[in-house]
């Protein structure tokens, strides 16, 4: 049986990791290529878009593959409604690991917003120092915030033409850690933090931290998803997976 992986979470590679300790299954994990030295999955490896529906249909078909599972990241909607119309195109059957979303707890000051550009409005003459945390393509959205200064975090920097709001870019790939993330809220005087609610573990410090010092958090919900089948952690996946294999 042949397994595509739609990859790029740490979700992705673990369940790679996994199945490729299973006899008589082939995974293959592909990567969207946005990040310059990604975390290379075990098993075979593709890396770069498909070109729409129709050429992840294609692809399908020519890798006779068995079984599609979406791992993308949350926010890589486009990808995952593509994967939803490819797999019903070609009739390969299809599932969603999706993590659970974070959700607002005691001591949480929240804001939960709709999008970058909502976000980048609720700044507007209420935040002074943003520990900004949406990665490098939405950078833009801030940029017009001249009266704000932005502690930038971001596994790749921007490119050279890219606009960027006023402040500093630190390069860093997660899991974070909490004294770490504590330290960079004080040190660098943070009153906002503003951050996608990818859920999940490695990236969770930040809000942990902003919950202990009284930091507000602009938290941008994730997008809509396309209908099937999802499981919410590498286990359940696995067993969907073994369902199939011996079904």
């Amino acid at each position: 049986m042949r397994v595509l992986i739609l990859g790029g979470t740490g979700n992705a590679a673990e369940l790679a990791a996994r199945v490729a300790t299973i006899q008589g299954v082939d995974a293959i994990t592909s990567l969207a290529g946005r990040t310059r030295e990604p975390s290379v999955p075990l098993g075979d490896l593709r890396v770069g878009g498909f070109g729409g529906v129709a050429g992840l249909a294609s692809y399908l078909q020519a890798m006779q593959i068995d079984l599609l599972i979406d791992a993308t990241h949350p926010f890589a909607s486009q990808i995952s409604f593509n994967a939803a119309d490819a797999a019903k195109e070609v009739g390969v059957p299809r599932l969603m690991l999706i993590r659970p979303p974070w959700e607002k707890g005691s001591g949480d000051r929240w804001m939960e917003v709709d999008n970058v550009e909502a976000a980048a409005a609720s700044l507007q003459n209420q935040a002074h120092r943003v520990f900004l945390t949406v990665g490098r393509q939405e950078l833009a959205a801030f940029a017009h915030l001249e009266e704000i200064w932005f502690l930038m975090r971001m596994i790749d920097p921007p490119v050279d033409d890219a606009l960027v709001p006023p402040g500093m870019v630190l390069c860093d790939r997660g899991p974070f850690n909490l004294n770490n993330e504590r330290q960079i809220l004080i040190d660098r005087k943070i009153d906002t933090i503003v951050s996608k609610n990818s859920g999940g573990d490695a990236t969770k410090p930040k809000i942990i931290a902003a919950r202990e010092l009284g930091v507000k958090v602009v938290m941008v919900n994730r997008p809509a998803i396309p209908p099937g089948e999802q499981v919410s952690d590498v286990e359940g996946a696995l067993v969907w997976l073994l369902e199939k294999l011996h079904n």
